[in-house]
């Protein structure tokens, strides 16, 4: 068998069941003949172990130098390059895998032709928008004509400027962003909606049965009105208000054979609450049999802990520096079975740009992360997993929905009803100028084109799934104990938990390992 480095190295290991430690991989590729110590490598680790260690492979060259009566020195394996880790296997040539789990007898058979995972909306190198003003025009323009294109089906509309010339008394529609909400004091509601044409104001008067409806609006989201103009023309009194919304005959697709994904997010690894142990008893757990159908782990940001991300936070670091976060956060993901397939958007505490859509993480960290050859994509992107499509966002916006709606439609208690108003606005972060940072580009990568089978956030620890429309919503919780920044606010995590997809049903079964 030839190895032509590192990489071909973790690549054979992974292939037969085991991950590697980094130096381990090191002293194989120094020997003098890296196949053949790969192969008394293998016959010589214990049956139940998981990693090849570097004590394994030392064992194997000191036997073979005392049997040849050499002593030759050993490699140093002090420093690595960085790359010893990665793992550049082809899921589509790539034969059945075994793994063993903590229970020394467990093998997971993988038919590699089974597998479907495509990619969509990964905006990763796409970028274009340079913070001026026409990027704004244009990142809003495409999102009132992509998300008004599903409104005007239902309405007669017609833009700003042709209501204004339109006779008193007229049956109007309009599809726009909303542009302003007020009361008056009257207690009725006016609403402002903007197009490309201009502004028109629209009255809610306080008694409709729809105006518990205005509680639920954001700024910028997209709507569509209908109405009749006043005798002046001046404003429109509503008769019927429409979010863009997901069709409640939603049907979701499901895969054709029995598996299943694990969703997770915001592992935090450089907090000082790191649950390593929690995160330890989940990787054990999926080389065990209970995990056999387990063969797809999307997370949803938030890999590390980052640095300076809130006030006073390098108090509460066990790593300060951000490079070394990454590469404890590999070494934990090599625990994992590496037959999995995984994907990985960041979070806001991940070191890319703050601003929403967040390219995928740049070359280095790629690097550092190639435990496994995960698919590290844009937040937002969606998956599409044996059919199933998986709308990954990390969560920013849930604060600020929580924040602007009723607790009785977004709390932090219930995560996926906030997630339910992002679905119900087909758009994962509609308000801008916010909390939320948003980056102007010449298409809206936030908006949700296509209705998802199955949508999954994170970012407010908190874990909560249900459904909407058909469309199963999950916030996966964390692997993070609380800290005092979130004492301070108030946040008590769910963290441990990992929610467990089963793909041809959508049925959701969670696993608690703290």
């Amino acid at each position: 068998m030839p190895l032509e480095g590192p990489a071909r190295i973790v690549s054979e290991l992974t292939n037969r069941g085991y991950n590697a430690e980094r130096e381990a991989v090191t002293l194989i590729a120094s020997a003098d003949d890296p196949g053949a110590t790969l192969e008394r490598v293998v016959d010589a680790v214990p049956e139940d172990a998981l990693v090849v260690e570097c004590d394994h492979v030392r064992s194997v060259l000191d036997s073979s130098r005392g049997s040849a009566g050499g002593d030759a020195d050993r490699p140093d394996t002090s420093t690595s390059t960085g790359d010893d880790s990665r793992n550049h296997r082809d899921t589509e040539a790539r034969s059945a895998v075994e793994t063993m789990g903590s229970d020394g007898g467990f093998e997971r058979s993988v038919d590699p032709s089974q597998r479907d995972l495509e990619i969509v909306g990964d905006m990763t190198g796409q970028s274009t928008g340079t913070g001026e003003y026409r990027d704004f025009v244009s990142v809003f323009r495409d999102r009132l004509d992509r998300l008004g294109s599903k409104l005007r089906g239902r309405v007669n509309h017609r833009p700003a400027t042709a209501i204004e010339d339109m006779p008193g008394g007229s049956e109007v529609a309009m599809v726009g962003l909303v542009n302003d909400v007020r009361s008056t004091a009257s207690g009725h509601w006016l609403i402002e909606l903007e197009d490309a044409t201009g502004t028109f104001p629209w009255l809610v008067m306080k008694d409709r049965e729809y105006v518990d409806l205005v509680d639920q609006l954001l700024y910028d989201e997209v709507l569509a009105m209908e109405g009749t103009l006043s005798d002046d023309s001046g404003i429109a009194f509503v008769d019927s208000l429409y979010f863009p919304d997901v069709p409640r005959t939603h049907d979701p697709s499901t895969a054709d054979r029995h598996v299943q994904a694990a969703l997770i997010s915001d592992v935090h690894v450089g907090s000082q609450e790191f649950m390593a142990d929690a995160w330890n008893r989940f990787a054990d757990w999926l080389h065990t049999e209970a995990a056999a159908h387990v063969e797809y782990l999307l997370i949803a940001g938030d890999m590390v802990e980052g640095v300076g991300v809130y006030p006073n936070q390098d108090e509460e670091l066990d790593i300060v520096d951000i490079y070394e976060q990454y590469e404890a956060f590999s070494e934990h993901l090599k625990r994992v079975p590496g037959d999995l397939e995984i994907v990985m958007i960041p979070g806001n505490h991940d070191a890319v740009r703050l601003a929403e859509p967040q390219p995928g993480f740049d070359e280095d960290l790629r690097e550092i992360m190639s435990a496994h050859d995960a698919r590290i994509v844009s937040n937002p992107s969606t998956v599409t997993v044996e059919g199933v499509s998986v709308l990954m966002y990390h969560g920013v916006s849930l604060d600020e929905v929580i924040a602007e709606l009723p607790e009785e439609k977004a709390s932090y208690d219930e995560p996926h009803r906030a997630m339910y108003q992002l679905l119900k606005k087909r758009h994962v972060a509609p308000q801008f100028g916010g909390h939320t940072r948003l980056a102007p580009e010449k298409k809206d990568y936030l908006a949700i084109d296509e209705v998802p089978d199955i949508f999954h956030t994170g970012h407010v620890h908190k874990l909560g799934f249900g459904k909407y429309h058909n469309v199963l919503a999950i916030n996966s919780g964390c692997w993070q104990a609380q800290t005092d920044f979130q004492k301070s606010v108030n946040i008590d995590p769910d963290a441990g938990y990992a929610p467990i997809v089963d793909l041809d049903t959508l049925d959701v079964t969670v696993q608690k390992f703290s």
